[in-house]
């Protein structure tokens, strides 16, 4: 995923990108894309790639979705950076454009599905192939339970186990309490695991 710039217009490319962290801050980033370089707003993407996607797979449930909604969320944030009141807390801002976007796109443009939870999370190549449909399943099995869970759940389990985000960012992001976030993620752990469980009894 990356932001691109044509002329007047942005676009949006999906492309095989490493999340290789710039050494300049949020802020500097911000203020150098605002100040013309375009160029600047890349490191950002990267930076926050994996987040968004996070963000918005815990609402759609969906990953091709959760890309639409991802990738339109940088195109929005780069195009409305200037009403950006505090560089510092840029990620604390894209979450809550991702946040909404994902909320809008599940509200007007979301189409059934014969199978969402399947199409999410794709096995990858594995010469066993006994083994590559054993991952499949197990990754299936993960999706369905995630899907079962609040979206509040699904978000702060999904930043604090896959993003390692800490609470302080996640609770920032979601407006709610360290505290809240850390219940949050409690409950979150404690019903996937039973949820997993009865899959496995059954």
């Amino acid at each position: 995923m990356s932001v691109c710039r044509a002329g007047s217009r942005i676009g949006m490319q999906r492309c095989h990108i490493r999340d290789v962290p710039s050494d300049q801050s949020d802020d500097e980033l911000v203020h150098r894309t605002l100040a013309g370089d375009s160029a600047a707003f890349a490191p950002l993407v990267r930076r926050y790639r994996r987040a968004a996607l996070a963000r918005a797979l815990a609402i759609v449930l969906d990953s091709l979705d959760a890309d639409d909604v991802a990738q339109g969320a940088f195109v929005q944030a780069y195009e409305q950076l200037a009403t950006l009141r505090d560089a510092r807390r840029f990620d604390v801002w894209l979450m809550t454009i991702v946040h909404r976007r994902a909320l809008n796109f599940v509200r007007t443009e979301k189409r059934r599905r014969t199978d969402p939870l399947t199409s999410a999370i794709s096995a990858s190549a594995a010469d066993d192939a006994e083994r590559a449909l054993a991952n499949r399943a197990l990754r299936t099995r993960l999706l369905s339970a995630l899907a079962q869970l609040p979206p509040v759940q699904r978000s702060v389990v999904l930043l604090a186990d896959l993003e390692d985000w800490s609470h302080e960012r996640i609770a920032a992001s979601l407006g709610c309490s360290i505290a809240m976030s850390r219940r949050h993620l409690s409950d979150a752990r404690r019903r996937l695991r039973k949820l997993l469980a009865s899959e496995v009894r059954e």
